[in-house]
């Protein structure tokens, strides 16, 4: 059998006889022969997206196959307008150039792209003879608006100003006496929009357009509408919210005061194409209709409140006389940038029924739902007209069993109480009403209706609908160990519940995008979700909140407050941090050279309030469970990892100059750093705290050879706390890390997974289905049950017990590194994850003293597996494309 060509001999390693014994491995390599397969193909990381307004747009896919086998191959990329064209091989519009069979990104670099036009493509790998071996289906992208000069129209509101609290209505009836073609809809709005013809809502999209610096960049949606339309007379008729850029709710975060703060606008552009050739435009103006709608209030930040009396029946619709209804007023344009909305949209993902009703009296009742999560209820009801109801959303329970918000309204400054934190408002009209907010979120577990009149209820009469960016999932895991998959998926919900267009803090008390709580969860999204249009959309939001000498605020979108508190360098590092994760996943620079000269300005900043190399520019370890960092340290490493990345990025781009400067100075803060903080004798840094000594191993400025001692030094703090952390936000991205990186996984497992406090365990033995924001449980004041900012945990899952890092110098995962740490309280382990090349999973078992160790790796990627630490022969094993399969045996190996 060993003489078989896909069969590789054994490999023995000699193993220390406290842990292992032996190791032997046998490669299986399936043959695919000529079985080929594109997949996933995506232009701008969307499938088949409309509105793109790049004239070199990205175009991505995969491949599976052997790619020894393909190693003789080349792919080629063709577009055109015509889909014919494509499927009988003749390309006008671009055919690049032969590229390697390894591609699997490339950007358009043909004939000059125009608006408003669909363009087909497809990739072929052939044998360099013009065989082709394999092509990809046809896929499309359509261009929205290539210059913002090219929109028609103007942009329109009511006649209200910024304090009227009723949502507003607009309708427009356009006449179609051709055969229609095809028909595109370009919905540019301040504020927020749904979109409805001929009395159907338009798409499954929430709260759009995302949110953003209004007086910098405005979004727009692109819509095709070709089956909403028909001859004859149509309605288009659209209803306005608020959302962040007429806040009306008053808070400490001051969105209110916002520059920006007005009256909801929208432009829309309709194009219409018909099958005799011709094609017309039809643009807002002062002619469409306004009308009050029966959404009285709306707040993105609280409630929604709604009258159903105020129902406009068939509003929408062609037959509806609007002749009592005023005309619209044209309005300046919020800002002089309206650029396409290419990202994953925020869309209802799951409904949860309730697990049970408490019923107080017959005018109040508890609706609990399974989980916390972050989105809207849907309420259906029928009761005496009049009757209001108000629906309180919470996390909590007070002892009497009724919804307790203390914990997330801590910063909410109400002027009055007409708008109570996260509590819709419902006047019924004595018919069936529904129910569900269109222009607001909230974090909750629990519903208090409250009642003005007796009325009856049941589980039936409200559900739960969760909502967050519809990113796709390419990651799981699954283990032996209960708690452990529950701290997993309870990560997982809370990444969700805080990525509404960008990622925020919390789904309830702030939603706020606080970069710190962002840079410490990137890997987490990354390796669980593809998220990188989410953050691609945040990271111009950094490019528009910046200011000319490099300051970032602490959260982005603001207007005025972060700029002043809790913006240092360990927070908004993530101007240089999020670029950097994104090309290490993706293997795809265009966002990093995108914002390089934003993080040069930035680190420039830095530097100027650095002395010697060091900087306190902080908020340090922040809600630590005791023990306080020195902020000096925390802050100067964020400080070097800045500059370390930017050093990176400049070699990357060729920008010789800047990487020699940023490689020097980067060493310079390295030195500072050693010089000033590490006892070399000791081998501690500081005061030898677990996030002082696990940042120092993290950030990679430990001596060589120092780094043993102070890696001793953290295992012997946590092991005499008795496995309990005892850091805040930044150690938790540094502290299970610096163990598992350093031998000490096993203890790195038990912290995780302890059930009393302080631990991830502990939320869970406890009943969290989110990750909190304090360690202790017994906080009921400013305190998030739904928080994002202690959520490396779920990366560190993918790194330390999956084995699966990123290699740098090959990003995408090209080549990837594995190294598992088969940690002893666990039996079996299993990860898989979807990199830009396929999927990669890596999955062992315990079996008594073996453990059967399964990787797959994707076409066009490469592996290394690194043996244990305790291995005397420590030679890495080079693997290519296919499954592999080890089998170790082991003693009974224990961590002391």
């Amino acid at each position: 059998m060993n003489k078989h060509p896909f069969f590789k001999q054994k490999k023995i390693f000699k193993i220390s006889p406290i842990s292992i014994l032996f190791l032997y491995f046998l490669i299986v390599i399936p043959c695919y022969g000529n079985n080929y397969k594109i997949f996933s193909p995506q232009c701008e990381y969307l499938t088949n997206p409309i509105g793109i307004d790049s004239f070199t747009p990205r175009l991505t896919w995969s491949i599976a196959g052997k790619s020894k086998l393909l190693s003789s191959c080349v792919c080629q990329l063709w577009i055109d307008k015509d889909s014919l064209s494509l499927a009988n091989e003749s390309v006008s519009c671009w055919k690049s150039g032969e590229l390697p069979s390894t591609t699997t990104l490339i950007s358009y670099q043909g004939e000059k792209l125009k608006s408003n036009t669909r363009y087909f493509w497809k990739v072929i790998y052939h044998n360099g003879k013009g065989e082709i071996i394999v092509d990809s289906p046809i896929s499309y992208f359509e261009t929205g608006f290539l210059d913002t000069k090219e929109w028609k129209g103007n942009w329109i509101s009511d006649n209200h100003d910024k304090n009227y609290k009723t949502a507003p209505y607009f309708r427009k009836n356009i006449r179609i006496d051709d055969e229609l073609k095809e028909a595109r809809i370009y919905l540019g709005t301040a504020g927020l929009q749904e979109l409805f013809i001929n009395g159907k809502r338009v798409g499954n999209h929430q709260l759009d357009p995302m949110y953003t610096q209004y007086d910098k960049r405005n979004l727009y949606v692109s819509y095709d509408v070709t089956s909403f339309l028909h001859k004859n007379i149509n309605t288009v008729g659209i209803l306005l919210g608020n959302g962040w850029y007429n806040h009306q709710s008053t808070a400490v975060w001051l969105f209110d005061k916002a520059v920006w703060r007005n009256r909801p606008k929208f432009i829309i552009n309709i194009l219409l194409r018909y099958k005799n050739g011709k094609e017309e435009w039809i643009a807002s103006d002062d002619t469409w209709k306004t009308m009050d709608s029966p959404v009285i209030f709306n707040s993105i930040y609280t409630a929604e409140h709604y009258d159903a009396n105020k129902e406009i029946p068939n509003w929408n619709i062609p037959e509806y006389d609007d002749s009592n209804w005023s005309n619209a007023q044209k309005v300046e344009a919020p800002s002089h940038l309206l650029k396409a909305q290419l990202l994953q949209p925020i869309r209802v993902t799951d409904v949860l029924n309730p697990t049970k009703m408490d019923k107080k009296n017959n005018t109040h009742y508890i609706f609990h739902f399974p989980r916390n999560i972050a989105g809207i209820v849907q309420l259906k009801v029928k009761g005496e007209q009049g009757t209001t109801l108000r629906l309180k959303h919470g996390e909590m329970l007070a002892p009497n069993g009724t919804v307790n918000t203390s914990n997330i309204d801590y910063h909410y400054r109400p002027i009055d109480n007409s708008d109570p934190f996260q509590t819709d408002i419902v006047k019924l009209s004595g018919r069936e009403d529904c129910f569900s907010p269109k222009f607001n979120y909230k974090g909750f577990q629990y519903v208090e209706i409250s009642a003005s009149a007796p009325i009856e209820l049941s589980v039936n009469n409200l559900q739960a609908l969760e909502m967050h960016s519809d990113v796709p999932s390419i990651g799981h895991i699954h283990s032996s160990s209960d708690i452990l998959n529950k701290i997993y998926e309870a990560t997982n919900s809370s990444y969700l519940a805080n990525l509404f267009g960008y990622p925020t803090d919390c789904p309830q008390r702030e939603k706020n995008g606080w970069t710190g709580d962002a840079h410490i969860a990137i890997e987490t999204g990354l390796y669980n979700f593809d998220a990188i249009t989410i953050y691609e959309k945040w990271l111009s939001d950094f490019v528009d909140a910046q200011h000319p000498d490099g300051t970032l605020p602490c959260i982005i979108p603001t207007d005025k407050w972060g700029f002043d508190w809790g913006n240092g360098v360990d927070w908004t590092s993530a101007i240089a941090i999020i670029p950097w994760q994104i090309y290490c996943f993706y293997g795809d620079a265009t966002l990093l050279k995108r914002m390089y000269p934003n993080i040069k300005t930035y680190v420039e900043k830095v530097t100027t309030k650095a002395h010697d190399g060091l900087t306190d520019w902080g908020l340090g370890d922040w809600i630590p469970v005791k023990s306080k960092s020195n902020l000096t340290l925390t802050s100067s490493l964020y400080y070097y990892n800045d500059v370390n990345i930017l050093a990176k990025a400049a070699t990357l781009f060729g920008y010789s100059d800047d990487a020699i400067n940023y490689n020097v100075l980067s060493k310079k803060i390295k030195d500072a750093i050693n010089d000033k903080f590490l006892n070399k004798k000791k081998g501690i840094y500081c005061s030898g705290t677990q996030t002082e000594l696990s940042s120092a191993l993290f950030w990679g400025v430990v001596p060589e050879e120092y780094k043993q001692k102070v890696a001793e030094q953290l295992y012997s703090r946590v092991k005499d706390n008795n496995f309990h952390l005892d850091v805040g936000l930044l150690g938790t991205k540094t502290l299970l890390n610096a163990l598992s990186q350093n031998g000490y996984a096993d203890a790195a497992y038990k912290i995780v997974t302890k059930q009393d406090y302080p631990s991830w365990g502990y939320w869970i033995a406890n009943g969290a289905t989110t990750l909190h924001e304090n360690w202790r449980i017994d906080v009921i004041k400013d305190n998030s049950l739904n928080h994002i900012m202690f959520g490396e945990v779920g990366a560190w899952m993918y790194k330390s017990l999956g084995g699966i890092y990123i290699d740098e110098n090959q990003p995408g995962f090209k080549h990837i590194l594995l190294k598992p740490d088969f940690v002893s309280d666990l039996k079996t382990f299993e990860a898989t994850h979807k990199a830009p090349t396929g999927w990669i999973s890596s999955k062992w078992e315990r079996k008594g003293n073996k453990i059967i160790y399964n990787v797959t790796i994707p076409t066009n990627s490469t592996a290394t597996f690194y043996p244990p630490k305790q291995a005397k022969d420590q030679t890495p094993i080079n693997l290519t494309d296919g499954t592999h399969k080890l089998i170790i045996l082991l003693s009974n190996y224990i961590q002391n």
